[in-house]
């Protein structure tokens, strides 16, 4: 039996969870976690397939789901990562700022691309030598909870900073860090009136050549502060790992 458990039962675990409901991600059930349990609890009468409320993470484990899925915060997944990996369960994160300073493998994590893509590329020119990677990023002032008027820079700096000062909004830098290690990634945050999408612009030099991508995602229509393309990458991931 394939079974998904859930952490966190919010815009992206709904998505997640309602792609499951839907069979594009095949799975047989689903175990649910969330610290508010009538999120949870709302999110499986929603569901048309059999689920699970866990009334814990340590409880979810103890039902061997095939998969388990952090999809509630960086805090999250520093308190849940170590157990489920020890219970040898195939882990996904989806708050990345969190592997950032977390003590374990990350060969073991599951990383989906989240708002952006071309990982595999970045990673490739990482092995040879990146000299520089920018990433700037614009979000309408609604993400930040502002209403600043005109472009407004919310950081400049490094990614590991913007992810810890902006953990719901910046896992993207987060994940751009971590895939070309060692190289360090300087990162631009900007609230600008004038976008409706969330915009990131990934520049890169390396040993042999130059990179230029930019990404311009809806934000997801119940949480302003994450991309729908965000869920959805994960759903790509969850569907491999579970039809494997």
């Amino acid at each position: 039996m394939k079974t998904l458990g859930l952490i966190g039962c919010g815009a992206i675990g709904t998505l997640i969870a309602e792609a499951c409901a839907k069979n594009i991600v095949e799975c047989d059930q689903i175990v649910l976690y969330d610290f508010d349990q009538p999120k949870a609890e709302k999110l499986k009468r929603s569901l048309r397939l059999p689920t699970i409320l866990a009334t814990s993470v340590s409880e979810m484990i103890k039902l061997h789901p095939t998969v388990i899925v952090e999809a509630a915060s960086q805090q999250a997944a520093r308190d849940y990562a170590k157990m489920i990996l020890d219970a040898n369960i195939q882990l996904v994160i989806m708050s990345t700022g969190a592997l950032l300073d977390l003590n374990i493998d990350l060969r073991r994590i599951n990383m989906p691309s989240g708002a952006i893509g071309g990982l595999d590329a970045l990673a490739g020119a990482a092995l040879a030598g990146i000299n520089e990677v920018t990433l700037t990023t614009r979000k309408n002032p609604r993400a930040f909870e502002l209403n600043n008027k005109e472009a407004k820079t919310m950081y400049e700096g490094y990614a590991e900073n913007a992810a810890k000062l902006f953990p719901r909004e910046m896992n993207v830098a987060a994940t751009l860090a971590l895939t070309v290690k060692p190289a360090k990634v300087r990162v631009q945050v900007i609230s600008d009136p004038e976008v409706s999408r969330n915009t990131h612009e990934i520049r890169v030099k390396w040993k042999y050549g130059e990179m230029f991508m930019r990404f311009a995602n809806d934000p997801h229509p119940d949480n302003p502060h994450t991309s729908a393309l965000a869920a959805w990458s994960a759903i790509k991931l969850i569907r491999g790992l579970l039809h494997a």
